[in-house]
């Protein structure tokens, strides 16, 4: 994208899922991400990029493939990895990275939801 109004950014977020089943998983999924277009004003077709990380006791289903549901991130690439097994980790944990243009004059709201404001209350703000 050359127009200088935009600018590349990262955008982070996290989440927890009551439990390990695709319906929990969706369910969490759903609302980080629609938590995250809302506070940043987010269009598909400026997404570029999201990876997903959950820890190891989720495997019920795939982040990306709740991801790939939105009719507007037909053409986002979608990524799900494992998160690093720490001890004392917080337990069913997504976790996201998404690069998306944004205007160069909005400031980032990343999102932290549930269980996971306790990873960066520094970035956990009221909705």
């Amino acid at each position: 994208m050359n127009d200088p109004g935009w600018t590349l950014r990262a955008l982070r977020g996290a989440t927890t899922a009551t439990a390990n089943t695709s319906e929990a998983i969706g369910e969490a999924v759903a609302e980080l991400i629609e938590e995250l277009v809302r506070r940043n004003g987010l269009e598909g077709e400026r997404v570029l990029s999201v990876t997903f990380s959950v820890t190891t006791d989720l495997d019920a289903c795939f982040p990306a493939a709740i991801a790939r549901r939105r009719a507007d991130w037909g053409a986002v690439a979608l990524l799900d990895c494992q998160q690093m097994a720490v001890p004392g980790d917080l337990e069913r944990c997504i976790r996201l990275l998404v690069h998306a243009w944004l205007p160069a004059e909005r400031e980032v709201a990343h999102a932290y939801l549930r269980d996971a404001t306790r990873l960066r209350p520094d970035l956990v703000k009221e909705s």
